[in-house]
């Protein structure tokens, strides 16, 4: 084994932390007998050989060496092997990437097609693998033909001829999943594959695999699924929980099929064949598994959590991939989560918990039933299920409201949870809290008062009550006393900014002593920070902050500094004198930092007409490169002119050019009052409310606020065609 390892020059080559000198060295760990030197070996290669999915030189080095320890059965753990062999060879390069790439990617994305080609080309050997004793490979052998062959037909015959005799529940599950991957690469073959899923969804399988085959027919052909998939579903996970007669198992299915699949292909007797006859041992070994402390071994180690004491560990993921081909069927994936959310297994409905939320996330929808059921889980014993449920309310804001009762008794009884301290960082309110106070619940202002009496004031406590309004108004006493015992030193800003933040949520004018005092003791270290949420405080308060007039004009005697703009921006807010801002707005409008000129415009805007000689200015930067700023502009410019046509024309614009700015433009047009019947505006708001996508959804990551930001983007766009006529949506 390794034949010629010694004779690649390594040294010359780099990966993602430096010279590849160290790969041979990876390469003979991956072989080692010792579980815990493969585990680390494995770790070095996916940390970094194949950094994040990159492909170096030293990566494309590694192939026939890692092929060399996928083919010999005296190596332990070679699925592993098998997927690292088909994460680094199964990246898709389309034309529109293609098209996308710039000269300094043309080396990585030659390095991608490199990879592409060599694992490619020795793909073969998976077709042997299939049928291997080891079971850890025979689960991995299937999703790499199905990624890396050239002849999707023989694999899709392959994979449907090894169906009936794999002995291994898991295995089997992979062999279907590796179908719907030829589906989706090759869509010719899509209604082929599709077929064939509905005939193993529809037989007298195990649960596990009619379940599999519904999964992967809702990713590749969805529209081939049956009407009724939801009780058929809710049927499958029933009989996954029950174990079959005879058997004390939970979950553990029908037998495999043992009768050929007579709708099966023969494989292409040219191609690589296997042995059709059933392995020796249905339960072959996957290698031996040890906790180390890599990042493979964390990873697995999780895995091992989740998975124990599950009888079907398998059927999360096969929820999670329905639920991703069913997409925009709201409906169907939310009655399927109901139900599962009433299983008395509580790891799925923990499971569904979470699917919940990823669902509520990226796409909207009537959840009132569905909230409601994830509130129920709050008094669940396992602490996992009630902790999830948490977490999922915490990021709905009002569309909780259903849960609102279920998170008060939650909240009540488990004092000792308000707040949540961390190894490092200042603490956090706990996820019950911040749910209840971002429903503007009252029940959430003792914690509140709670966490505001401790050592150290949770980072998020200002913005909580901000939520609250006028509901925490007994906390502007707390919020005042910390603030004006607070030390202005170094650290000031991370313990002032929560304070000051709930400050400005109450308006509490009375503060303003406290807040001058450190908006004049503002240390050096993060100094500008503090000032901007000094002066955003005086801002709010209003007349009320009428002593801080003084300061605030000798802060605007330097215009064209940021403290300047929001000095003035406050000033305005306290004495309403437009002659003493305007100087400093208009110097802040031709500021070279991008978001001084935003928040010049936005300061001008509120001024209205006083600023209308401004309107030139602000017009000039409707052609601004800069998106944002050509939007704060627009409404500016309306707010100080009253003419609407050029505004709206820019701000529908910005909407389409990008969806993060639909809100603020919302906002705007919605001020204006009722849009015109059958106009440009019309059309683009009532677009938006027939989407069933959350506008700011996003595929791999979201926000915490991304819920709250698509609601109020529905409520402003309601609001905004409020009386245009018939068929208006609010």
């Amino acid at each position: 084994m390794f034949s010629g390892i010694d004779e690649v020059d390594w040294a010359s080559m780099e990966h993602a932390y430096g010279p590849a000198d160290d790969v041979p060295e990876l390469l003979r760990g991956l072989a080692s007998e010792d579980p815990a030197e493969r585990e680390a070996a494995l770790d070095g290669m996916y940390g970094a050989v194949h950094h994040q999915g990159d492909v170096y030189a030293c990566t494309l080095a590694c192939i026939p060496f890692l092929f060399e320890l996928a083919v010999d059965p005296e190596v332990q753990d070679r699925g592993s092997v098998v997927e690292l062999l088909t994460s680094i060879g199964g990246f898709d390069l389309d034309e529109d990437d293609e098209a996308e790439i710039d000269e300094d990617e043309i080396e990585g994305a030659a390095n991608y097609a490199m990879a592409a080609a060599a694992v490619t080309a020795g793909a073969g050997v998976f077709f042997e693998l299939i049928a291997d004793e080891d079971a850890g490979v025979r689960l991995a052998a299937p999703l790499a033909l199905a990624t890396l062959h050239r002849h999707p037909v023989r694999v899709l015959a392959l994979l449907r001829e090894r169906l009936p005799v794999e002995p291994d529940e898991e295995v089997r599950l992979a062999l279907v999943e590796a179908a719907g991957r030829v589906a989706l690469r090759h869509r010719p073959l899509a209604g082929r594959v599709a077929q064939w899923l509905g005939r193993l969804a529809s037989r007298a399988h195990s649960p596990g695999l009619r379940l599999a085959a519904l999964a992967q027919l809702a990713r590749c052909s969805p529209d081939g699924l049956p009407g009724d998939v939801v009780p058929v579903v809710s049927g499958l996970l029933r009989e996954m929980r029950s174990p079959p007669e005879g058997d004390g198992a939970e979950g553990g299915g029908a037998e495999p099929d043992r009768d050929p699949d007579p709708d099966a292909e023969p494989v292409d007797p040219d191609a690589e064949t296997v042995d059709a006859e059933p392995v020796a041992a249905a339960e072959a070994s996957r290698g031996e598994q040890v906790a180390t402390p890599t990042l493979v071994g964390q990873l697995r180690s999780l895995s091992a959590q989740e998975s124990a004491g599950r009888g079907a560990p398998w059927a999360a993921d096969l929820l999670r991939t329905l639920h991703v081909g069913l997409d925009d069927r709201v409906g169907d994936r939310t009655a399927l989560l109901a139900d599962q959310l009433r299983s008395p297994d509580r790891r799925q409905r923990i499971d569904a918990v979470r699917m919940s939320g990823g669902l509520i996330r990226a796409w909207r929808g009537p959840y009132e039933e569905l909230v409601a059921l994830v509130g129920d889980q709050l008094s669940d014993a396992e602490p996992r299920l009630a902790e999830a449920a948490s977490h999922v309310l915490e990021e709905l804001f009002g569309l909780a409201a259903p849960a609102a009762d279920a998170l008060a008794a939650r909240l009540a009884a488990r004092p000792g949870d308000w707040v949540k301290s961390w190894a490092s960082g200042p603490p956090g309110l706990g996820s019950t809290v911040k749910a209840l106070a971002r429903l503007g619940d009252a029940r959430a202002v003792p914690a509140l008062a709670a966490a505001l009496e401790l050592p150290q004031v949770a980072h998020d406590v200002g913005f909580a009550v901000g939520h609250l309004g006028a509901a925490a108004q007994p906390l502007a006493g707390a919020l005042r006393s910390r603030l004006a015992e607070m030390e202005l030193d170094e650290g000031a800003y991370d313990r002032a900014s929560p304070l000051l933040a709930g400050l400005t949520g109450l308006r509490a004018g009375e503060a303003t002593p406290e807040v001058l005092r450190v908006l004049r003791g503002a240390p050096q270290y993060r100094g500008e920070w503090l000032r901007t949420a000094a002066l955003r405080a005086l801002g709010s308060f209003g007349p009320a902050a009428r002593e801080a007039v003084p300061e605030l004009r000798a802060l605007i005697s330097r215009p064209g500094t940021a403290s300047a703009t929001e000095a003035a921006e406050a000033l305005w807010a306290i004495s309403g004198d437009a002659e003493a801002v305007l100087p400093a707005l208009i110097e802040g409008l031709q500021s070279p930092q991008v978001h001084e000129r935003r928040a010049a415009a936005v300061a001008l805007g509120s001024l209205g007409p006083r600023a209308e000689m401004v309107a030139p200015r602000l017009r000039g930067l409707l052609a601004h490169e800069e998106l944002w700023l050509r939007v704060d502009a627009a409404i500016a410019l309306w707010e100080v002119s009253g003419r609407s046509q050029e505004t709206v024309e820019a701000l529908l614009a910005g909407w389409e050019r990008s969806r993060h700015v639909r809100v603020r433009v919302a906002e705007c047009v919605a001020r204006m009052g009722p849009v015109p019947e059958g106009s440009a505006a019309a059309h683009v708001l009532r677009s938006e409310l027939v989407s069933v996508r959350r506008h700011n959804a996003m595929d791999g990551g979201y926000g915490s606020h991304d819920i709250h930001e698509d609601e109020k983007l529905l409520a402003l766009c309601r609001q905004a065609l409020r009386g245009t006529g018939k068929g208006t949506t609010a």
